[in-house]
């Protein structure tokens, strides 16, 4: 009987399938442990090997909890939401439920092959009627609510109301957009509509006009995670910032509580850090400064009060409100110019490219509040319109982005505190001495805060105040593939459908675009209206909207009467384990921590954070195989400008380049045919200039005709002559080895890259096709051997042989020679039993530490140890499968049945480590002369000093260093050392 691993886990996986092995318990006298994956948007390319990495490691985990005495809930689902399946459904004419729902089916195929213990009676599915009546219900929650700073929690606006009746808003502590002031008459004497508008400014998710990321390609608003280098990440289309009508989420009402209570949760030091800096609490001032020649202040928010007489110039935000007020006529133009194109540059953007220095003056002064000076006002773009009040109090000399600004337009640098040299940089560490300070002069910066301050309220031009970096979270998308908002219109103002006519389902449409007038795609739905006329929301939610609370809905998936009841929610509490990608920190898990906080505020949850432990996977990697060209443009000097582009070739496709001798129809045709019709319409242009640079066609990119010139390319670097290898190498490190082929049109250059695994980069690996030729054994154990679960690796195969020869190895000791079960009952001797056990330790500190990849080392030791001994012994190979199944569960299955037990494995308890077969018989003494170790003599352990003083001098090796004489003294410590002084 020989190891076929297909048959072996195909029996295995319907077995678990028929039996739910897996299913959860909701209620049981067992503890509890959830473990949760950050569930996968199914996208058509279907899994990569990368994709498993956490999966298979919280799948050890569940297993390893299971056998330990835990019920344990494990599922998954599907994000199944999303941009992708709309932007095909928009090519296609398809409904994107059909596109995801064939997705998903390929996603469940490749996840059963790899033998995961999902419980699926739990699956959820965001983009099912069912699942998203609940993301609507909880919006409707939202809205519904406000956030009491005196409590410092939500509660329900209709208390509010009743506050506002009584005594207005004199007495309200909220956060809040609202500025004015009424009383409880007035509030009464305001029709309905006012009440509303008012209400909007309190409730945690309102209607207002707000700056966002647009792209007109895609005909959404994206979030600015979706954006890089002012393209959207998906597609690469221009995206550019415009003041839109959208549903926001007060999450900065929470700003301060999710702050803190990071210190309550086991996660790792740099994703508390990223969430620290998103948040970004800071204490200061604000300060107003009058704008000479206008009524109008520039408010300024500073956490350095201290150093207000350094301030030299003020910087507005190109979105700050007050720029086309005060800028003047002369100035006009080139600020209107400047603010156009710094408008359009994500806040990601401006926050990161430190070193991008722009700014335009806009004519106008501001008075400094305590000289009289006149300080000129600027817009710059690394002041951000979202943070603070827009707008800065500009002190070069002590903040290093100032500095740089200052010094990119001489603007004058002044030294308000003692410790650097602001002739060549900022001093910005928050301690020296005070100096050129007027009323601060010689006070320490920290004792210079709290004066500034005092004198900022005494002079009633501003006030102490905190600030958050945080902004609200812009909850619309003008999209077709999203859940629908539960919102109608009357007039103009935003009201929520009842709770018994959830879902609103979503509608259908004639074609999966904006409408002409450019409204979202709900908006080409027929009577998209209530049943007494009022209009729908035609936008719909984020993708984060189902994924902020999915964790929830997996305790009691099946109930329709709530999202979750009581009971499932008080067994379960939170998810004890996470596993997913630290991409998400700013995005998924702030969003889900704030809902999550939400509903706890209201009671409808136990636990004010979602996560206990989360644990970010690394990558697996991919290789690359990419084509330069570059072209020279023009000589500068003595340097030559370079046009460069790039693009990715998949194997198949850079063959049938090589060879040269397609024409441009049959080039196009082969490449629809090898990778569809979508991918020849997302890469036209890169691969029509491949097409142009392989035969004799003009090149797209640049309009010049080309003559015919095969691409040198391969998945290795070309052959080639290196061309201006210096200048290139210049401008780009990675090509300083690389080689290149010159041709009188420019240079091609082929070389690979370890990157992200991606469809769009080629890369990717099937593990469909590892699981074919290996089994998915093999492929769960690879994995984790590839190195720590949390670091990133290249994927590489070389290693996978001797993996999969481990598990055939582990075959032979139950299955001998001749194919037959051979497996003793004789009881196992002190050796066997000491490779288990030092096995059983290990194992579990490994699993217990989320240290996988060591465990398969010492799986693979035990394994060689007891092959050596021949050992077949029932009580050594029933401990050794219990071990091994959480990594290997098909085989181990197997094993647990040929062993004689008719349950699954998954019903073992794990083995107990015994100390006592790892303790010696004997010690190997290392024997010294006047303290140099001469050589080793091995003893039994339980010999007393006497014995062991004996049995050294009688030796001939001591014989031999002692040549005749007598030793002096004769030091033994037991178990240690034996030193003979002569």
């Amino acid at each position: 009987m020989e190891y076929n691993f297909s048959e072996i886990e195909k029996k295995w996986q319907a077995y678990w399938s028929l039996h739910k092995t897996y299913k959860a318990e909701q209620a049981s006298f067992k503890p509890k442990y959830y473990i949760l994956d950050m569930f996968p948007y199914p996208s058509g390319a279907g899994l990569h090997v990368g994709h498993p990495l956490g999966y298979i490691a919280s799948d050890i985990y569940s297993r390893f909890k299971r056998l330990t005495g835990f019920n344990v809930l494990h599922p998954m689902g599907y994000d199944a939401f999303g941009l992708p399946a709309e932007q095909y459904a928009i090519q296609t004419g398809q409904h994107p439920a059909i596109t995801t729902e064939k997705n998903i089916e390929r996603y469940r195929e490749q996840l059963d092959k790899i033998g995961f213990s999902f419980d699926w009676d739990r699956q959820v599915k965001t983009s099912e009627p069912n699942y998203y009546k609940w993301t609507q219900w909880i919006f409707i929650q939202l809205f519904k609510s406000w956030y009491n700073k005196k409590t410092d929690k939500a509660e329900t606006i209709e208390a509010l109301v009743e506050e506002f009746q009584e005594n207005g808003n004199t007495k309200i502590k909220a956060a809040s957009d609202y500025e004015g002031v009424f009383s409880g008459d007035e509030w009464k004497s305001m029709d309905e509509k006012k009440q509303q508008e008012i209400l909007l400014n309190y409730r945690l998710t309102y209607l207002s006009d707000t700056m966002v990321n647009w792209c007109p390609d895609l005909g959404t608003v994206l979030a600015n995670e979706e954006v890089r280098d002012g393209l959207s990440e998906r597609g690469g289309y221009p995206v550019e910032r415009k003041l839109m009508k959208q549903w926001s989420m007060r999450i900065t009402a929470y700003a301060d509580r999710l702050l803190k209570d990071l210190q309550d949760i086991d996660w790792s030091e740099s994703i508390k850090e990223q969430q620290r800096n998103w948040i970004g609490k800071s204490t200061g001032a604000s300060v107003n400064f009058q704008i000479d020649g206008h009524k109008e202040k520039i408010e300024v928010f500073t956490t350095r009060p201290d150093t207000i007489f350094g301030v030299t110039f003020l910087t507005l935000a190109p979105e700050h409100e007050l720029i086309d007020k005060i800028t003047t006529s002369s100035q006009k133009n080139e600020v209107e110019k400047y603010v156009q194109v710094a408008k359009n540059r994500t806040e990601r953007e401006r926050m990161t490219e430190v070193k991008k220095i722009t700014g335009q003056f806009t004519g106008a002064y501001a008075i400094h509040p305590f000289t009289n000076e006149k300080l000129p006002v600027w817009t710059g773009d690394y002041v951000l319109g979202g943070y603070g009040t827009g707008a800065v109090m500009s002190v070069p000399g002590h903040d290093l982005r100032d500095y740089a600004f200052a010094e990119h337009f001489n603007i004058p640098i002044k030294e308000v505190v003692k410790g650097g040299n602001v002739l060549e940089q900022a001093y910005e560490p928050k301690e020296g001495i005070m100096v050129n300070s007027d009323f601060l002069e010689g006070m320490q910066v920290k004792q210079a805060i709290e004066k500034a301050i005092e004198k900022i309220e005494e002079k009633s031009i501003g006030k102490g105040k905190t600030n958050f970096r945080i902004r609200d979270a812009i909850f619309s998308r003008q999209r077709y593939w999203g859940e629908p908002f539960p919102v109608y219109y009357k007039d103009g103002l935003p009201y929520m459908l009842n709770e018994d006519e959830l879902p609103l389902e979503l509608p259908e449409v004639d074609k999966y675009l904006p409408t002409e007038s450019g409204e979202p795609p709900l908006a080409r739905a027929k009577n998209w209206k209530t049943k007494k006329g009022y209009p729908y929301e035609t936008s719909t939610m984020p993708g984060w909207a189902g994924s902020s609370w999915y964790f929830l809905r997996y305790m009691d998936s099946g109930n329709k009467e709530e999202f979750v009841s009581k009971e499932a929610n008080e067994y379960w509490q939170n998810v004890d384990l996470y596993i997913g990608g630290s991409e998400h920190a700013t995005g998924h898990l702030l969003y889900s921590r704030f809902w999550n906080k939400f509903l706890f505020d209201l009671g409808y949850i136990v636990d004010k954070e979602p996560f206990k432990k989360l644990i970010n996977q690394g990558m697996i990697q991919g290789v690359s195989c990419i084509v330069y060209r570059y072209d020279i443009g023009y000589k500068e000097g003595n340097q030559f400008k370079y046009k460069a582009t790039n693009f990715y070739l998949s194997k198949k496709i850079a063959e049938t380049i090589i060879d040269g001798e397609v024409v441009d129809n049959d080039l196009k045709q082969i490449i629809i045919e090898q990778e569809g019709e979508e991918f020849w319409k997302n890469n036209e242009k890169q691969l029509g200039f491949l097409i142009a640079a392989d035969i004799n066609k003009e090149d797209i990119t640049t309009g010049a005709k080309i003559k015919k010139t095969p691409l040198y390319v391969d998945i290795k670097y070309c052959d080639g002559e290196r061309v201006n290898i210096e200048l290139l190498a210049q401008e780009d490190m990675r090509f300083l080895n690389a080689n290149f082929i010159k041709e009188n049109d420019g240079s091609f250059l082929s070389c690979r890259e370890v990157e992200k695994m991606s469809k769009s980069k080629f890369n990717v690996v099937n593990p469909d096709d590892i699981v074919e030729r290996y089994g998915a054994d093999t492929l769960r154990l690879y994995e984790m051997f590839l190195g720590p679960l949390e670091q990133s690796k290249p994927w590489s195969t070389n290693g996978i042989e001797g993996v999969h020869r481990f598990l055939k190895k582990l075959w032979r000791l139950f299955i001998n020679d001749k194919g037959q079960v051979d497996i003793s009952d004789e009881h196992p001797d002190q050796t066997e039993l000491k490779a288990l056990h030092k096995t059983i330790k290990k194992v579990k500190e490994d699993i217990e530490r989320f240290s996988f990849n060591t465990s398969v080392s010492n799986f693979m030791i035990c394994v060689n140890e007891l092959s050596d001994l021949k050992c077949n012994k029932r009580e050594i190979l029933k401990d050794l499968t219990i071990l091994l199944s959480p990594y290997a569960p098909h085989i181990a299955e197997e094993f647990w049945s040929l062993l004689g037990n008719t349950r699954s494995v998954t019903f073992a308890h794990f083995p107990e480590f015994n100390q006592a077969y790892l303790i010696e018989d004997n010690f190997n003494y290392p024997v010294c002369f006047n303290g140099k170790t001469r050589f080793m003599l091995e003893l039994p352990t339980n010999l007393a000093k006497e014995q062991i003083q004996k049995e050294v001098l009688a030796s001939a090796e001591t014989q031999k260093w002692l040549a005749g004489n007598k030793p002096k003294n004769v030091i033994v410590v037991p178990n240690k050392i034996v030193n003979v002084v002569i």
